[in-house]
């Protein structure tokens, strides 16, 4: 379990700190008994890369990098980062296309296959791949007050996710954070999520990135103070 765990949102469209740059994506930085994480890059690596520099994040600490899916937005970061760091293992799914993997690999760093769910280091482990058309892995962080669980865009559905950490850890659930897919998705669906959210018990919530305007809104409505606001720069 992990006792020491904090969270920065290094890369997301929605602003918080006024001397960071916003742009659509994710990533998300992750520091867990000394183990410095990056789970997702963000779409561009000048944006990434500034953005860290303005946080007091040193690139060359970093230790793990977690891709939760492909899209562009999600690892468009990370070959400029790999140009400053390679000694880092990069966790990737294992539906990744072979030439993104290939070129992963030509900067000698470890690259892993993700395709079941994985411990990862001492009360870190990722779902594994999850979903479809789209297949995505999600990032679970066991801590004293429950699971911490970071999703890049929950293409799988966030619900499912929560579902899969819950069933993986048999651990209840002390935040959801990342984004939630439900930009663009109707009010009876995202008032059927918030609903089912709270049928799991699940404590705080983060939304960001996709999650949507109107979804962050009713998901403060019903959390209140157990709502995190936030955005580019915000410890969680």
């Amino acid at each position: 379990m992990a006792e020491k765990v904090a969270l920065t949102i290094v890369y997301d469209n929605s602003p918080y700190d006024e001397r960071l740059r916003t742009a659509w994506g994710f990533g998300c930085y992750v520091n867990v008994n000394g183990v410095k994480i990056l789970f997702d890059t963000g779409g561009d690596p000048h944006i990434l890369l500034d953005n860290m520099a303005k946080l007091n994040i040193d690139v060359k600490e970093i230790e793990i990098i977690i891709l939760s899916h492909i899209h562009g937005d999600h690892v468009g970061g990370l070959f400029g980062f790999l140009e400053l760091n390679s000694q880092v293992k990069v966790y990737l799914s294992a539906s990744f296309p072979d030439d993104f993997k290939r070129r992963v690999k030509d900067f000698e760093c470890e690259v892993i296959e993700v395709k079941d769910a994985l411990k990862i280091c001492n009360g870190v482990a990722t779902t594994g791949e999850l979903g479809t058309t789209i297949k995505e892995q999600s990032l679970i962080v066991a801590t004293a007050k429950g699971l911490v669980i970071v999703t890049g865009c929950a293409h799988p559905g966030v619900l499912n996710i929560v579902k899969k950490a819950m069933e993986l850890t048999g651990m209840e659930v002390h935040l959801v954070l990342g984004g939630f897919h439900l930009g663009g998705a109707s009010e009876n669906k995202i008032l059927s999520t918030i609903e089912q959210f709270r049928g799991l018990c699940v404590e705080k919530v983060a939304p960001y990135h996709c999650s949507g305007d109107r979804a962050r809104a009713l998901f403060k409505a019903e959390f209140g103070k157990d709502y995190v606001e936030a955005g580019v720069g915000s410890d969680v």
